[in-house]
């Protein structure tokens, strides 16, 4: 009978001690969402630590001295030498942004150099690589090219190991090459910038000091988070552009290109696979539609992560608002001429009737569809951004519309009718 009486006391006794721990975990979540109610964010993904916490730790480091939030981060956009990143994801017209900046003559321009780590790396995860993709960066805004051999094989690498680099006006033209006049506005003729001779990498690290300005296009940052460290120094002096597009599209092109972006696509959904939301969508219920499956599902990941950059410069000091520009590709391609002269004011670059010119020819030509998804080309702007209405089904847009509406409202997107 005692026995019973003390198993008793020490059931109520255990139960007693874990309520009272768990109440403070309650209080905590429950303020939480409210907070996040009030601000009109989505409650469905509760995050732990919260969203905003995190966000508010990163910026601290260096913003507040001595409890003052007065003092700002040393950053001059005055010095002689800028760095910008373009900072988007597949699909959402970032190879022309990207082409305004290649065109300039006073930009040294690259594209996607940080193709280099996931190809070297795969199938590493997407957010196991962030830590590279910052490091090479870093290192390029330095114009220090030998991070390149990591992920080359060799230590003799040349001009012509650069992704993309058939189309880089600076390899292409003197004193690297003769195939194209670097003040001359205009693509880049591929066969001819082939025949180029290849040139040591040093001679482009040289190439590079000459430049005021350095822009780097990416689309294998997944948040604006793993280039704090990069934005807080002041010796490279990193602006950001970030280029957003209508969901929908981004869901349409990705589809038309879905061969092409199954590694990618896979590499992004490998970083989230400890999350049960996830996990059931990297096994797709078919191998017929196994790459369509991939390249869906990642767009789920995608307006997760614009979201969160979205917070994070919602909550960012001054400073970094002032470094920072956000461009919707449909703004962009239906006032060209508008939207070049605000990006070229930010980045400190002059503009002229030739490069207004191109800018509003490439957004005027004959077409959408390409038997070559990421060549860039003339395309009509109007069909680029519409396309989805006609090609994705009721089904699918709604899907998109379902899982993307915080980015959509935050964007002014409106659902479909």
């Amino acid at each position: 009978m005692k026995r019973r009486l003390h198993k008793k006391y020490l059931i109520l006794i255990l139960a007693y001690s874990g309520l009272l721990l768990l109440i403070p975990y309650v209080l905590d979540y429950g303020d939480k969402s409210y907070q996040r109610g009030k601000h009109g964010l989505p409650q469905q993904q509760p995050r732990c630590p919260d969203l905003e916490n995190t966000v508010a730790l990163l910026w601290d480091n260096g913003y507040r001295l001595n409890g003052s939030d007065t003092t700002e981060y040393a950053v001059n956009r005055s010095q002689s030498r800028m760095n910008i990143y373009l900072h988007a994801t597949w699909r959402t017209g970032s190879s022309f942004l990207g082409e305004l900046f290649n065109q300039h003559p006073d930009v040294f321009y690259l594209y996607e150099p940080m193709w280099h780590i996931w190809q070297a790396l795969y199938p590493g995860d997407a957010a196991s690589l962030q830590g590279a993709v910052r490091d090479m960066m870093n290192a390029l805004y330095r114009c220090d090219f030998s991070v390149l051999k990591l992920y080359a094989g060799t230590q003799n690498i040349t001009t012509s190991f650069i992704f993309g680099w058939k189309m880089n006006k600076v390899i292409c033209s003197e004193p690297l090459c003769g195939a194209h006049k670097r003040h001359d506005i205009g693509l880049v003729k591929e066969d001819q910038c082939a025949k180029c001779q290849k040139r040591d990498i040093r001679e482009l690290e040289r190439e590079c000091k000459k430049y005021p300005v350095m822009v780097i296009k990416g689309v294998r940052v997944l948040d604006l988070s793993t280039l704090v460290p990069l934005m807080k120094d002041p010796a490279i002096n990193l602006q950001i552009i970030q280029l957003f597009r209508d969901p929908r599209a981004v869901h349409n092109s990705r589809l038309k290109s879905k061969q092409a972006l199954v590694k990618e696509s896979i590499q992004v959904l490998r970083s989230k696979k400890q999350t049960d939301k996830y996990k059931r969508l990297l096994v797709p219920s078919n191998r017929v539609n196994r790459a369509e499956s991939y390249v869906s599902s990642a767009m789920e990941l995608i307006c997760d992560n614009w979201l969160s950059d979205m917070m994070l410069v919602m909550n960012a000091p001054p400073w970094v608002r002032r470094n920072y520009l956000r461009i919707r590709y449909e703004d962009l391609v239906l006032h060209p001429m508008e939207e070049l002269q605000r990006l070229y004011r930010f980045s400190n670059l002059s503009t002229s009737p030739a490069l207004e010119k191109f800018a509003l020819n490439m957004t005027h030509g004959q077409g959408y569809s390409s038997d070559k998804p990421f060549l860039i080309s003339s395309r009509d702007a109007k069909e680029a951004i519409y396309a989805w209405r006609e090609r994705l089904s009721v089904e699918q847009i709604n899907q998109v519309e379902a899982y993307c509406s915080e980015v959509m409202r935050q964007l002014g997107y409106q659902k479909n009718s």
